[in-house]
């Protein structure tokens, strides 16, 4: 399969619905807000939902709400067809006044530069989550959550499953348990999805392994195995769990089907670059790493694989392609970003 080489190809290809997203967006039956939309998956998923609404023949409307500080952000959104709001929802009753909405798809949450702002972390993984449960209890909410509530896992276990005890490592990890902890207790239908590294060629663990072997800088491979899927796969996933919703939350591991070690994901794209790889750090026996086995049981597996995910990204920094220069950080082990 030929990746995107445009970045109109890779919001087209990112956002594409299938015919099993279009089944789950049979059930919508009012407008859809994607709370957060401003973030690195929240085009993507919003433009998906939009084209999957239209290809139903809904007459319900997407709602894209985030501050939208840029004069600029919004513009792609506009492009989809998809309404724009913009809200800084921290402010007194700004999560009052948003539309009704019968489907909520939750993204809003900060994680880097935290590390030393417990007060800021709580205010939007915490609070702002249990105002918008609150808000929306009687609507289906599919609100995104991360691994990281997991413990490390050993590399030969095959990762955390959905039924795993949670042990959250660092003040990030356990404000995102507050996060699903503020949905659980608001809330009447929720699905929670715990995400592992969404890849969308722009940003991911899969392009800061690459780049940092396109410059000859050494990779850390203190954390030495990871998960990562395919960012249009990540948003047909979130899309198909919106009709699971339910109380108790109905949780969804979502990332790709194989553990990869990082020694090896930058000796691959070393040979794709024509260059040599070096390293620093000792890798562990442990890391965060999820079991999708439950996602792909009822979802089917996804449509890129690692393999061709890496020789995408490859090809995309060879062309020059367009960056967001948000590095994933996936090397921290203390928790502390």
């Amino acid at each position: 399969m030929t990746g995107p080489q445009s970045i109109d190809e890779l919001h087209e290809l990112a956002s594409r619905p299938t015919e099993a997203v279009e089944r789950a967006l049979r059930s919508v039956n009012g407008d859809v807000l994607v709370i957060g939309a401003g973030g690195k998956m929240g085009l993507h998923l919003a433009a998906m939902l939009q084209r999957g609404l239209a290809s139903v023949g809904s007459h319900g409307r997407v709602i894209a709400v985030s501050r939208f500080a840029a004069p600029s952000s919004t513009e792609w959104f506009s492009r989809f067809g998809i309404k724009t709001l913009s809200v800084d929802l921290l402010h007194d009753g700004a999560v009052t006044r948003l539309p009704d909405a019968s489907d909520v798809f939750f993204l809003a949450g900060v994680k880097f530069g935290t590390s030393s702002e417990p007060e800021r972390l709580r205010q939007l993984n915490v609070e702002l989550p249990a105002r918008v449960a609150k808000r929306f209890a009687d609507a289906r909410i599919v609100a995104f959550s991360t691994g990281c509530v997991y413990a490390f896992a050993p590399v030969i276990g095959g990762g955390s499953v959905e039924t795993d005890a949670v042990a959250p490592v660092g003040k990030y990890a356990e404000s995102c348990l507050g996060r699903e902890q503020a949905f659980r207790d608001n809330a009447s239908h929720v699905s929670l999805i715990r995400l592992n590294y969404s890849v969308d060629l722009r940003y991911g663990v899969l392009v800061d392994i690459a780049t940092q072997v396109v410059h000859g800088q050494p990779i850390d491979v203190s954390t030495g195995y990871v998960n990562v899927i395919w960012q249009g796969d990540a948003n047909r996933y979130v899309i198909q769990a919106l009709p699971h919703a339910a109380s108790p939350p109905f949780i969804l591991n979502v990332t790709g089907q194989r553990i990869l070690r990082v020694r090896d994901i930058a000796q691959r794209f070393a040979q794709l670059f024509e260059t040599t790889a070096s390293f620093t750090g000792q890798e562990s026996d442990t890391a965060w790493l999820s079991n999708a086995s439950r996602c792909f049981d009822r979802f089917g597996p996804p449509t890129v694989g690692e393999a061709t995910l890496m020789e995408w990204v490859a090809d995309w920094i060879k062309a020059g392609g367009e960056m967001l220069d948000k590095p994933t950080h996936f090397e921290v082990r203390d928790g502390k970003f």
